[in-house]
């Protein structure tokens, strides 16, 4: 799951190329000792036997196995997405994917209850992904999947990651599930309706229609088993446990924010007596089931309980803005009200702002990763680190006093409209 967002529908299987799209840039050999593609993909295919992959499976992909040019530049020029939390849910969990997940929860429900009863993955988990990754299987991408991962592995950007994507692919192959010429998804090598790599197709796909293959492109039941397998299986989901709820915080002075992280868990019995409640002013459970106060756009707007399970969105996709959509997406499905909008628009600072903070938090001696405008854990963290140190509300989120104070200002400078990067 490296990419996400609304893809281009499928396009119907396509005859291979006969050769490389695009040449390799001169870069693109610097980490394989020299090699030119065609001795780097002689050896992989060496790997790949060595893996257990026929000579019948790699004679039938060969013809695919192509460089493109395109494909490595795409991946290098991904752009930031310039829309917040309640910008980018508004638009990804709408009423009509809510509903269209509930549709789908109704015309499948053999396989629904069969996943949930054998691996413990609510109907409602499985159908966020299923929507926000293809719409239910109308966007799977239209780029054959072993041309972008041999490039992806050829580039040396994450070379020995697709080098081993690749190899999975052809073991899918092998395995009959898929032909090379079905491959078809994303640019980044990702396949199927829920969007598997191909190291999490060949593990984790199960054969819930009885057909014989692990058909995750055409196949609605082989989709939710083996989306509910990865879901347990790989990412430890927690049967009967939540993952998700919106919750009302007071918003007071003597409220402790710099507890909202979700690196922090506490019994929810700890957040009622510091005066959270369900959004619709219920009380919390007087029970020690921990769990972390997620503020995503800060305390100034929409707040939830994050619970263990909700680990598992965080790891199909460490986009905050993403995991936390699908897990409050999964909520809508699942029957929970709207979530509550903020009373006034959250401040926000630019892009640009963005990244001159980050610049100013690694000259105070944090680690926030790339400094690229993008406000992930790390980053976060070390906002929150500052406006502790300034005795500012420690919710995680930059704003423009925070800003003001790092450049050493004694009042916050004026901020044009903007939109932070996603992540």
């Amino acid at each position: 799951m490296l990419v996400w967002g609304p893809r281009p529908a499928p396009a119907q299987p396509m005859p291979a190329p006969a050769r490389p799209i695009a040449a390799p840039s001169p870069r693109a050999a610097a980490c394989h000792n020299g090699l030119s593609f065609d001795r780097f993909l002689g050896e992989l295919k060496q790997q790949a036997a060595a893996a257990g992959v026929s000579q019948r499976t790699l004679a039938e992909a060969s013809p695919y196995l192509v460089y493109d040019q395109g494909i490595v530049n795409r991946d290098r020029g991904q752009r930031v997405f310039g829309q917040v939390f309640t910008e980018f849910a508004g638009r990804m969990a709408a009423t009509y994917r809510m509903q269209q997940g509930q549709a789908k929860i109704k015309a499948y429900a053999a396989a629904f209850a069969r996943a949930e009863k054998e691996y413990g993955v609510p109907p409602a988990v499985i159908a966020a992904f299923w929507g926000l990754e293809s719409d239910f299987g109308a966007n799977m991408g239209n780029l054959p999947t072993l041309r972008s991962l041999v490039s992806l592995a050829y580039d040396c950007r994450r070379s020995e990651r697709f080098a081993g994507e690749t190899i999975a692919a052809l073991k899918i192959i092998d395995r009959g599930d898929l032909t090379p010429d079905e491959m078809v998804g994303s640019w980044a090598g990702e396949l199927g309706q829920t969007q598997f790599l191909p190291t999490h197709y060949f593990t984790y796909a199960v054969d819930y229609d009885g057909d014989g293959r692990r058909d995750l492109l055409r196949s609605p039941a082989d989709v939710i088993g083996s989306t509910a397998n990865y879901i347990a299986t790989g990412l430890k989901w927690r049967r009967g446990e939540p993952w998700l709820q919106e919750v009302r915080v007071p918003n007071a002075p003597s409220f402790p924010w710099d507890q909202a992280d979700l690196t922090i868990q506490l019994p929810r019995s700890k957040w009622a007596q510091l005066g959270v409640t369900f959004a619709d002013g219920k009380a919390l459970p007087n029970d020690e089931l921990p769990a972390s106060l997620l503020l995503p756009m800060g305390r100034m707007g929409p707040a939830f309980l994050a619970y263990a399970n909700f680990a598992a969105y965080t790891e199909w996709n460490n986009s905050l803005i993403y995991s936390t959509t699908a897990g409050y997406l999964a909520t809508r499905i699942a029957g929970a009200a709207p979530m509550h909008r903020p009373a006034a628009p959250v401040a926000q600072l630019p892009f640009n702002e963005l990244r001159e903070l980050q610049q100013l938090l690694v000259r105070a001696g944090f680690n926030v990763g790339k400094v690229d405008g993008v406000m992930g854990q790390q980053s976060r963290s070390a906002v929150k680190a500052m406006q502790i140190k300034y005795g500012l509300p420690a919710d995680s989120w930059p704003t423009a006093e925070l800003l003001a104070r790092m450049r050493g200002l004694r009042a916050p400078v004026p901020v044009a409209a903007g939109a932070a990067a996603v992540r």
